[in-house]
């Protein structure tokens, strides 16, 4: 993971004049006789008594930041004789306590310490009035307020249990106690102090110690005045007496990388996009269409906001007809070339295209276009950075105590500890917000597989088995049940994919039903089948001669198939760090490959299973994905005398999408074994796979890949002789899609002739390397 620099604003003394948040409109002044306003401690202003001296131990604490309760020795309290006031300001050269119309000066301590008593009986509502070289402000004290979290969220913190748990912690703009200010929570219970450091303080945070709140392990602090738009960060003093400055883990904006400072942020956005809400949990998504295009937010258009991406992203996909995007991971992450995969703000959009508000836009008008909106979220490891969550606070926080366990043995990262309810706690609230706050309509779940087993990546002797001697984090699987049933049960229609890769039982069964291990199923709604997409690419870049002993390669995931609801995954993935883009898999000159990657695609929409494909490869794109410019749109400038190769694949995206989605027999029964039937299976020698999809109403569509550069004429094939007539609907040789426009016009009549298992068939003229639909006439 590569380190970036922290935010531009270091940790330093502010000038003389620090900016400080003015309170109310109406501030007392004090009045000396005659009316004159008086300077604090004038003739005819109250004087402070000397207030009692505060312990050598105590003064060290608050000053180092090390205090665990500085409102036990900031701010106001009754004491024999009246009220005392203390103060830490380090710059000021006064500062006076303005109270029922009168001030009073308080008395210099040393060390940025002003103190007095005033004979008041009771502790009044005040301010401060804080006297700079160069400016006096007048302020509201943060030290009179009391803690601004309740009991029963403290209670669901310490449980795990807070489900909106951004409500609880992080930047959180309210009315408290009558005044409006922001209250700053942060979870740190091996601290020995915390500071809020921010523009509102010049970034020095000695004025602004934070409280703790008994053993929930969280620190409060309510500053009122502080609004919206401030930047600020944490410094932490760790439980060896060290200090680290930390970006907050419950951000909810961020500044834009390479700085990293958290940004107090409220939402505006007004959502339009009631209808699409309302309607999306009416079908089970392994029951409905499902077609995905897979986009990297930062490069689909490179320099678009958010704003303008919303309106020519819904557009185009709308036009192409995929059912719903997938951003790759949108959360903030400091560097670019990790596509998002190492983050370090998990309640934060990306800063680099706009605010949260500007993400909201972008996830309304791809709802209002009628377009579902998946995210992939990464919980199964995070960076190093020091400014974010790696030993947050002075110790493994995050991450498991054991090194050997939170070290991630690929990617140079940290484990969550998922038994830790804090940490579960962090991460089921984490997307629960983003289903929530963005109205995200699914998550597609990094790395599935690195979290379910413990010796994922690792050799023999370098993992401990689980209590029952195996392999499985036990951990992990209840986090993700967890995970899974909670956001099922807040948030109707959100489905949740895995990226899982090994045979793990029960991915998608529910967690009441049985799984691997007896541990039950772990709740996705959907598999990404990374069987499928590894043997069928490796069937497609096999020269045509030789595909006919790799036949089963193709026909494989059929064994399989109904053992998970799986989708069909095209993903960045296969597009990069030299594997090729996927037209340039496909062996032979640029026709061939062309047409290759057409059939491909006819036999991975008909296939049982969703479908998702990555930006670039619905135009045909020849080179390889980069995130520094994203897809190569210039092919598709009818300037370039190569365009209608490029159009033409688009065109079958579109009318795959288009007709798979007109077509139930194609996702009604996905995941029902009578939803499919071969009709041949075993034409290795033809380099042929033909099979039959089924609606639920019985109606079939019948789907024929032919991978040889031949025609063939005459081929039969066996089919139900329910069906009186077939149409061709689709063909990935149409003159229109850049084929040779080879094919079966007309209707089709089936034959009293026996063929593959049936008393009927008929005949089609196969075009070469293409896919055809048939359907009833």
């Amino acid at each position: 993971m590569t380190v970036r620099p922290p935010s531009r604003r270091p940790v330093a003394a502010p000038p003389a004049a620090a900016r400080e948040t003015v309170g109310p409109a109406d501030p007392a002044e004090p009045v000396a006789p005659g009316g004159a306003v008086a300077a604090p401690g004038a003739a005819g202003a109250p004087a402070a008594r000397p207030a009692p001296p505060l312990p050598d131990e105590t003064r060290a604490r608050l000053l180092a930041g090390a205090h665990h309760d500085p409102h036990t020795v900031l701010g106001a309290r009754p004491v024999p004789g009246g009220v005392l006031f203390r103060v830490l300001r380090p710059h000021a050269r006064a500062v006076a306590v303005v109270a029922g119309g009168r001030c009073a000066a308080l008395r210099p301590e040393g060390d940025g310490l002003f103190a007095g008593v005033l004979p008041l009986g009771a502790v009044p509502a005040y301010e401060l009035r804080v006297t700079y070289p160069d400016a006096t402000l007048t302020v509201r004290d943060p030290y009179g307020f009391l803690p601004a979290l309740d009991a029963a969220e403290l209670r669901l913190l310490s449980e795990g249990r807070h489900e909106q748990l951004w409500l609880a912690l992080g930047a959180r703009v309210l009315t408290h106690q009558g005044i409006t200010g922001t209250r700053f929570t942060v979870w740190a219970p091996n601290a020995r102090g915390v500071r809020v450091l921010g523009d509102f303080n010049h970034w020095d945070g000695t004025a602004f110690p934070m409280r703790s709140l008994g053993s929930s392990g969280v620190w409060e602090l309510f500053l009122p005045g502080v609004g919206e738009g401030e930047l600020y960060k944490f410094q932490i003093t760790r439980p060896d007496g060290s200090s680290t400055v930390r970006a907050d883990p419950m951000a909810r904006r961020t500044e834009c990388p390479p700085a990293t400072a958290s940004v107090v942020d409220v939402a505006h956005h007004e959502w339009r996009d009631g209808a699409w809400t309302a309607a999306r949990g009416t079908r089970p998504p392994h029951t409905a269409p499902f077609s995905v295009y897979e986009v990297h937010l930062p490069s689909w258009r490179p320099g678009l906001t958010y704003r303008q991406l919303a309106t020519q992203l819904p557009a185009y996909v709308q036009d192409l007809g995929f059912t719903h995007v997938e951003f790759m991971p949108p959360a903030e992450h400091p560097f670019g070339g990790s596509w998002g995969y190492q983050v370090t703000g998990y309640y934060a959009p990306t800063a680099r295209m706009g605010t949260p508000d500007d993400f909201r836009s972008l996830v309304d008008a791809l709802h209002r276009a009628g377009i579902g909106v998946l995210i992939d979220w990464v919980p199964a490891h995070f960076p190093r950075d020091d400014w974010a969550l790696a030993e947050f606070d002075g110790r493994p926080l995050y991450e498991h105590p054991d090194p050997a366990r939170a070290a991630h043995p690929d990617w140079g990262t940290l484990e969550f500890d998922y038994g830790r309810a804090e940490v579960r706690n962090f991460l089921v609230a984490n997307a629960v917000y983003w289903c929530e706050e963005f109205h995200i309509d699914g998550l597609r779940v990094d790395a599935v597989a690195s979290m379910l087993y413990l010796d994922y990546s690792r050799p023999e002797g370098g993992w401990t088995p689980n209590a029952h001697g195996g392999r499985e984090n036990l951990d992990a699987v209840a986090f993700l049940q967890e995970l899974n049933a909670t956001l099922h049960r807040r948030c109707p229609g959100v489905v949740t994919v895995a990226e899982e890769s090994t045979a793990w039982d029960g991915v998608t069964r529910a967690v009441h039903e049985p799984g691997a291990g007896g541990l039950g199923g772990l709740g996705f709604g959907l598999k990404w089948n990374m069987g499928w997409m590894h043997d069928s690419l490796g069937y497609v870049a096999k020269e045509p001669v030789h595909r006919r002993h790799h036949h089963g390669e193709m026909t494989f995931a059929m064994v399989y198939a109904y053992s998970e609801n799986y989708l069909l995954p095209i993903s960045h993935d296969e597009v990069v760090h030299g594997k090729r883009s996927l037209v340039s898999k496909m062996p032979g000159d640029w026709w061939q490959r062309r047409a290759t990657h057409r059939a491909y695609l006819g036999h991975m929409w008909a296939h049982p299973g969703k479908q998702l494909l990555f930006m670039g490869q619905e135009f045909a794109q020849g080179a390889e994905w980069a995130e520094r410019h994203g897809p190569d749109w210039w092919l598709l400038d009818p300037s370039y005398a190569a365009e209608p190769d490029h159009r033409g694949v688009r065109d079958l995206v579109r009318d795959l999408n288009r007709g798979y989605t007109a077509a139930p027999a194609l996702w009604e029964r996905d995941t029902d074994p009578a939803g499919f039937a071969w009709v041949a299976a075993d034409a290795a020698e033809d380099n042929v796979f033909a099979f039959l999809r089924f609606a639920a109403d019985g109606s079939p569509l019948l789907s024929v890949s032919h991978y040889s550069p031949v025609v063939r004429e005459g081929y039969r094939l066996g089919v139900p002789d329910t069906v009186a007539v077939w149409r061709e609907v689709l063909n990935t040789d149409a003159v229109r899609y850049g084929g040779g426009g080879v094919g079966n016009p007309g209707d089709l009549t089936p034959r009293p002739v026996p063929a593959h298992g049936r008393e009927r068939s008929l005949t089609v003229t196969l075009p070469p390397l293409a896919t055809l639909w048939l359907r009833p006439a």
